[in-house]
């Protein structure tokens, strides 16, 4: 890459303004990807963590900590994944039918249900997760049998709901874009409202539903470390148990939480770059 360089150039009224400095690439490119900027700071984490415990010789270095919890890790993270997606199968089933009784003709129907839609949509997602946590008993009885409740599956529920409030907006738009000339066709052959909307209007915005779809799951899954508040056992609790474990050591906050967000952006870009991806090929703006 050339030095910098000065340049000049003459204003119409004659004089010469300067102009800022420019870096001229010389056969290379100075980009960087959002995903080797990622594997490369927490290269740099973990390098000079190692080199700030490098004094010690019967301390276990950063890396080698990683490696030695990287399975118990992995698996609350895993456990992440598995609460994201049954609150998007919960979330995405409930919001369909409230975005359907959103469009619905009987107006005190339309009216519940924008009001769920907005009172779930607008609330914070910890908020509406302390709210299922702590007035959700931890064991129900039916029948004389006694169904217990775990955090778990409260928390679960309480990240559900604010999908459900943001599927149910997705489905209206999606409805609400497709031409009116649909619906007189579909009239024009006899179709009834409900045949309209399951057969022909619904397939039609699948389309213009999965992109958005996509960026909702994406935010859940990152919420989801808001269920180690409530003292869910996910990835981010047991990073916290695992810098306990290891003495509490200053040098080793920064690689494990790193290595939790690295677990977690390569997990969500490529979510990322597929609806972009999707957004391009249906023409969804």
């Amino acid at each position: 890459m050339s030095a910098p360089r000065e340049t000049t150039r003459d204003t119409p009224n004659g004089l010469a303004v300067l102009l800022p400095f420019r870096l001229t690439p010389s056969g290379m490119s100075a980009r960087i990807g959002p995903l080797p900027a990622a594997i490369l700071c927490f290269v740099l984490v973990i390098a000079a963590s190692s080199a700030w415990s490098a004094s010690g010789s019967a301390v276990l270095s950063p890396l080698d900590v990683i490696i030695k919890w990287a399975p118990l890790l992995l698996t609350g993270f895993a456990f992440n994944i598995a609460i994201s997606l049954l609150a998007m199968l919960l979330g995405t089933f409930a919001g369909l039918w409230l975005g359907l009784a959103l469009l619905s003709e009987f107006r005190p129907v339309a009216a519940v249900a924008w009001f769920v839609t907005q009172v779930f949509r607008n609330a914070p997602w910890l908020v509406l997760l302390f709210f299922v946590m702590f007035l959700v008993p931890f064991q129900v009885m039916i029948f004389k049998t006694t169904i217990p409740l775990p955090d778990w599956q409260k928390a679960t529920v309480g990240f559900a709901l604010p999908v459900m409030a943001n599927v149910a907006e997705v489905v209206r738009g999606a409805v609400r874009s497709i031409p009116s000339t649909q619906w007189e066709a579909a009239e024009s052959l006899s179709f009834t409202r409900r045949q309209t909307m399951w057969l022909i209007i619904l397939p039609q915005c699948v389309k213009r539903m999965l992109p958005p779809w996509m960026n909702i799951y994406s935010l859940v899954t990152m919420s989801t470390v808001l269920a180690s508040i409530v003292g869910v056992s996910e990835m981010l609790t047991l990073t916290a148990q695992v810098h306990a474990a290891e003495g509490g050591r200053p040098e080793l906050f920064a690689p494990l939480y790193g290595f939790a967000l690295l677990c977690f952006f390569l997990y969500c870009y490529p979510i990322n770059l597929w609806t972009a991806h999707l957004e391009r090929r249906f023409h969804v703006h």
